[in-house]
């Protein structure tokens, strides 16, 4: 099954449980969805509202927490804008988010992971989820 069949399938499975249909405007937001990594509901909706004037900023919102709630997104806050992240096809990651540009850098390091378990050990604490969030100057910025 392919990355996009996967999330369609999970999505259909959670509208008919709820009633709800998988309208032109959803599988829309969806495909735009998939395409992009950290998109913004506004972002999304320029970039929409070139193929589709009909959906509104409203849908796109109500559509991206509707991803949320059946797991294929996240939503991550980053500063004052919240983007929404894809997880569905991604194992936990964290972010450098650079301050002047807003560029986002996805990493993963079992290092770090190593060492927060450590420090949840040491003080009998139990991690359920976290993010880490290192905030700089990108390479591009700095030039």
């Amino acid at each position: 099954m392919s990355k996009t069949a996967k999330e369609i399938s999970v999505l259909k499975d959670h509208l008919a449980k709820h009633q709800l249909k998988l309208t032109r405007q959803r599988e829309h937001i969806l495909d735009m969805f998939l395409k992009n990594e950290h998109i913004t509901a506004e972002q999304m909706y320029r970039q929409l509202a070139k193929k589709d004037p009909h959906i509104g900023l409203a849908t796109i919102y109500r559509t991206l927490n509707l991803f949320c709630e059946v797991g294929l997104a996240q939503a991550r806050h980053f500063g004052t804008q919240t983007q929404y992240d894809n997880v569905s096809h991604k194992g936990h990651h964290d972010h450098l988010i650079c301050t002047a540009c807003g560029k986002i850098v996805e990493f993963q390091n079992e290092d770090i992971e190593r060492l927060q378990e450590d420090v949840a050990r040491r003080n009998s604490f139990t991690i359920q989820t976290h993010k880490l969030e290192l905030y700089g100057v990108c390479a591009g910025c700095r030039h």
